[in-house]
């Protein structure tokens, strides 16, 4: 009798031990910031501009593993210098160009974290859906395309929170994703980004 009241005590001593260090900061995580991204592999727009956003929120259901939901944006511009264009028939078009490709993906995430103290690195996957715009600018009119996509993510970061008692913290993270939108008017058949993410943690 006096064993099995050891191991009783010593099983609850155990698992209000590992509930105190798994309640370390709170069981939900919100993070967003600013978003830096790139697109490549297209003949429309291949280059970086810092014209984004992010916002991710979820629930740690263990310690290491949480699941939630994100959003964000992102705008990238190219310049076309002034050329001829053929338009067939004898016509003929000679004028610059900027290409616009804008891009809002938003779904649902999963991340698992190395640890759960001050500093937390982390990976990511991130599902969901992408509605985005591509449009050609010319001197006296513009031709635009709408499409949406599904759109998949992998992440790789960290956050670090270095108030005692607090939530509050900075994070940073780099990504790469793609989405399956075809903008087939403008030659655009599929979506590559990569790029990465300063912002705030809660």
């Amino acid at each position: 009798m006096k064993l099995k009241n050891i191991l009783i005590a010593a099983a609850l001593a155990a698992v209000t031990a590992v509930s105190a260090d798994a309640q370390v900061g709170r069981r939900w995580y919100i993070d967003a910031g600013w978003q830096f991204n790139g697109t490549f592999a297209n003949n429309f727009v291949e280059n970086a501009s810092g014209w984004g956003a992010y916002l991710e929120g979820g629930y740690w259901m263990l310690p290491h593993v949480g699941v939630g939901v994100f959003g964000s944006f992102n705008t990238n511009n190219e310049y076309i210098p002034k050329a001829t264009y053929d338009l067939g028939n004898g016509a003929a078009l000679t004028t610059d160009m900027a290409h616009s490709l804008f891009q809002i993906p938003f779904g649902a995430e999963m991340r698992y974290r190395f640890s759960y103290r001050v500093f937390q690195p982390y990976v990511g996957a991130k599902v969901g859906a992408e509605y985005s715009e591509a449009t050609r600018y010319m001197s006296t009119f513009g031709l635009y395309d709408r499409s949406w996509g599904f759109y998949v993510s992998p992440e790789i970061g960290f956050t670090v929170h270095p108030f005692r008692k607090s939530n509050f913290g900075f994070q940073l993270a780099i990504y790469y994703s793609y989405a399956t939108n075809r903008h087939e008017a403008l030659n655009i058949n599929g979506i590559n980004n990569a790029g990465f993410k300063l912002g705030l943690s809660f």
